[in-house]
């Protein structure tokens, strides 16, 4: 057995196994649900279509590289990658693609630069209703605004627009673009995403599943449901009316909205911060694995 790999008996694999399917097998189920129907939902649909790790993948268990599960076969994992070793199957590190080598090296300066990086808690929020001020198409056509247009777009002119992130931004409406504090690009992401971003909390679960099955998916299921949880609180901030989906509205064009949303961005910052150290960890490891 090579050094550095260690052996995990079939029962407690097992158990791990299926201690995950149960977390996650709820929204996998959902969503299966209501693609079957033509069902739309304005919240959860994102961790799947923003998010394209598809309710089947996100099924399939792993324990990451350089872990031998004890009699296993592949018809217990489900992934292609894993190779017969010492009496099981593991996934070796180095078997990671190397044309995806360089994401790596770039993914480990950026969860790095996030981590290093002060929280900041100023956007309140608006990058939603920044993506329908003064414009009469909504990303969300079958749900009403809380408020009237004329209203909506006052919120944003009450204001400055205080986003970091490129990937909320890019989506803001023409007449929103220059209203915002920072022109973010592509090229500039390491330099403006920080962790106080309810955006950049939620990309965490993108880190988690792009390097599947490489890493543990413990820590995909951390990531999603972290994901999750943010992303209810980004969409109870925007400018929709989400309550017939049950996600009574943080009022951030109120002062006592905007402290709720501060708060709840604060909390999700510190749970971000953990699962950024740990997907950086595995990223290090699977770098240093396909680098040598």
């Amino acid at each position: 057995m090579d050094v550095g790999r260690r052996i995990v008996p079939r029962a407690e694999w097992e158990a791990a196994r299926e201690a995950y399917r149960a977390r996650v097998r709820p929204w996998a189920d959902d969503r299966t649900r209501r693609m079957s129907r033509g069902q739309k939902h304005p919240v959860h649909d994102f961790l799947f279509e923003y998010y394209s790790f598809r309710p089947a993948h996100l099924m399939r268990w792993t324990p990451g590289a350089e872990v031998i599960l004890e009699d296993a076969t592949p018809a217990d994992v489900g992934w292609a990658e894993f190779e017969p070793a010492d009496g099981g199957l593991v996934l070796q590190a180095t078997a990671f693609p190397a044309k995806w080598v360089g994401y790596l090296r770039w993914a480990v300066e950026y969860l790095r630069a996030v981590g290093d990086r002060e929280p900041s808690f100023g956007c309140l929020g608006l990058h939603e209703w920044a993506m329908v001020y003064r414009d009469s198409l909504v990303r969300h056509p079958y749900v009403p605004l809380r408020l009237s247009r004329a209203e909506t777009d006052a919120v944003v002119e009450a204001q400055p627009l205080r986003c970091t992130h490129y990937d909320a931004f890019r989506f803001f409406t023409a007449d929103a673009v220059p209203r915002n504090r920072l022109e973010l690009s592509r090229p500039t992401t390491v330099e403006n995403d920080q962790p106080g971003c309810i955006h950049v909390t939620m990309d965490l679960y993108k880190f988690a599943y792009k390097i599947a099955p490489f890493g543990p998916a413990g820590l995909t299921a951390d990531a999603f449901e972290l994901a999750a949880a943010a992303r209810a609180v980004d969409m109870r901030a925007s400018p929709y009316d989400l309550s017939g989906y049950g996600f009574p509205p943080i009022p951030i064009e109120t002062r006592a909205g905007r402290e709720e949303y501060v708060e709840l961005q604060r909390d999700l910052s510190e749970r971000s911060a953990p699962i950024r150290d740990r997907l950086r960890e595995v990223y290090e490891a699977l770098l240093a694995a396909t680098s040598g």
